[in-house]
């Protein structure tokens, strides 16, 4: 992580923010981090990449610590970047339930425990999300291969499914819709404006007639209430502004290999930060990443190797793919001239996806 990017928010409390038990304080520091870089000329942007299976342990954690350590192998297809990340070992949420528990990766929190926390699972994207607000014209980009892996929570505990169609996404982003959209679109915002209004009504005309836990459960369907009235305004506040101009051709809506969809999605991200169009993102990779597409066995396949060479030596292929894509997202940022205003992590709820861990936690920043 870079100088100047570090004053987003100092690593202890960032790690925080990620350890375990993630709880609300651990959100005020992130939002106080976010409310004075706001105030500098370039805004401050945070991304997450997220993988299902996580990392080969072996060959992810450097085997020395200090500046001077030696690249692990997973990581030399981004080593030209190492004055810039830090990377964290023997770090977990002290949650268990092996694929079940991958989630809990941005919040700390599974879902089947979020009960007794205020702001549920929610996962620190949202929370930058929250404060950034309608500042940019989506609070959060969620994009991902396939059908991801559930990494971003809102603070109502409602998983948010990633865009994985990069037609569709550089559609969000460039493509301005005609006068008979928009006026459908206020319609229809109008009337979902309507209804919350009605739902609300409704449930505190309830409120003197329920006990202490279901009177908990209203506040809880309130909160829901007002997240939702929340992106509606934000919805209404930018329907009549043009979308930038799209620096690139526009994208075709046709099947592509998830190889080639990688990369794509992650420069439409980077479009998308460079135009202001958000300021946070988050880019998932699910276990059925198609590794066939590689030539190699099963993804998931592979990360039950049995310490077998032929499997690790297929594993570490894949691995060495994704860090390549992974490269070639920060040199655009570079490139971009947004890295410096960019935090960005990697990392998974899986430690070791051979035996079902969640310790030891593959993370960088």
């Amino acid at each position: 992580m870079s100088s100047s990017a570090s004053a987003l928010i100092d690593r202890r409390h960032f790690l925080k923010g990620l350890g375990v038990a993630l709880a609300l304080p651990a959100f005020e520091s992130f939002k106080s981090g976010l409310a004075a870089s706001a105030k500098t000329t370039n805004p401050r942007k945070l991304v997450c990449v997220g993988s299902h299976l996580g990392f080969w342990p072996g060959g992810f954690f450097p085997e020395t610590s200090g500046k001077d350590y030696r690249t692990s192998q997973t990581l030399k297809p981004i080593d030209r970047h190492r004055e810039d990340f830090t990377v964290f070992s023997n770090l977990d949420h002290d949650v268990n339930g092996g694929h079940s528990a991958v989630h809990s990766f941005l919040s700390g929190v599974k879902k089947s425990e979020s009960g007794g926390f205020a702001g549920k699972n929610m996962t620190i994207d949202q929370a930058a999300a929250e404060f950034s607000g309608s500042s940019a014209r989506y609070p959060s980009i969620t994009a991902g291969i396939g059908g991801g892996t559930d990494m971003c929570w809102t603070r109502s505990g409602v998983n948010i499914p990633p865009v994985s169609n990069p037609a569709r996404l550089f559609e969000a982003l460039f493509v301005n819709a005609d006068k008979t959209r928009i006026q459908q679109e206020r319609e229809r915002l109008r009337h979902r404006g309507s209804v919350l209004d009605a739902l609300r009504a409704s449930a505190k005309s309830m409120g003197g007639k329920l006990n202490a836990p279901d009177r908990d459960k209203l506040d809880q369907y309130l909160t829901s209430v007002r997240d939702v009235e929340k992106r509606l305004q934000m919805s209404q506040e930018w329907l009549d502004r043009p979308k930038p101009k799209a620096p690139i051709k526009s994208i075709r809506d046709e099947e592509r290999m998830q190889i080639e969809e990688m990369p794509l999605m992650y420069d439409l991200l980077v479009l998308a930060l460079q135009t202001d169009s958000t300021r946070v993102a988050t880019f998932e990779i699910p276990m059925g990443f198609k590794t066939s597409e590689l030539d190699l066995d099963s993804y998931h396949g592979l990360s039950h190797h049995g310490k077998e060479e032929g499997r690790l030596e297929q594993l570490r292929t894949v691995e060495k793919y994704f860090m390549e894509q992974f490269g070639g997202f920060l040199d655009q940022l570079k490139e971009a001239g947004i890295f410096n205003d960019t935090l960005v992590v990697n990392g998974s709820g899986m430690g070791n996806a051979h035996t079902h861990s969640n310790k030891d936690l593959p993370l960088l920043i």
